[in-house]
């Protein structure tokens, strides 16, 4: 029985390992097809990695572009109106402007007519009569002042006429003059000498 059994192990070891090198090779097989559709896998998920992060990166510039403002060199036609009317309307405070400039022009223009009439050109009298007599005026003469003309200049003229008169008798014939801020082309009045 020893026998049978040593012959029954050995027939199934060879009969185990003639079926083995079989199954070994369909388990190499399959091993094969697993390996194969494994590295298939890794090439598709790699592959996948490098579409998300392109994904990612377009994602991520189309946020760059919504939250950049968009610059736009052109003008459209509201713009064009829009500008325009801001235009006429800065045009027509610039013409308010200037008529209300004329008017306080004008205004000021009176109350200088008003405070001393239109200036005529008439300079110190000059006698031209061959007598040594002065000119005749009924409350004075009319002088026009000129440029770096002062009471005392203006009186010496007068008084190298003939016409005998002071600072003081010139400024109590003109109320209100200051003789010290005299105007060009400002009328004043030399009083007529006493008798």
């Amino acid at each position: 029985m020893k026998r049978i059994s040593v012959w029954a192990i050995i027939i199934c070891f060879l009969i185990c390992a003639a079926r083995s090198p079989a199954q070994d090779s369909a388990v190499q097989q399959q091993l094969d097809q697993i390996s194969g559709k494994l590295q298939d896998l890794t090439a598709a998920q790699a592959d996948q990695d490098k579409r998300l992060t392109a994904l990612e990166k377009q994602v991520s510039d189309l946020a760059d572009k919504v939250n950049t403002p968009a610059i736009n060199n052109s003008a459209s036609a509201d713009d064009l109106k829009k500008l325009a009317q801001q235009l006429q309307e800065v045009d027509q405070k610039r013409q308010d402007d200037r008529e209300l400039i004329l008017k306080e022009i004008e205004k000021l223009g009176k109350i200088s007519a008003d405070a001393s009439p239109a200036p005529t050109h008439h300079s110190a009298p000059v006698n031209t009569s061959t007598e040594n007599t002065a000119p005749e005026a009924v409350d004075g003469y009319e002088y026009i002042v000129k440029k770096d003309d002062t009471l005392s200049t203006i009186a010496k003229a007068y008084r190298e006429q003939h016409i005998h008169v002071t600072v003081a008798q010139i400024l109590k014939a003109n109320p209100g003059l200051d003789a010290t801020k005299l105007y060009v082309n400002r009328k004043i009045i030399i009083p007529k000498p006493a008798q």
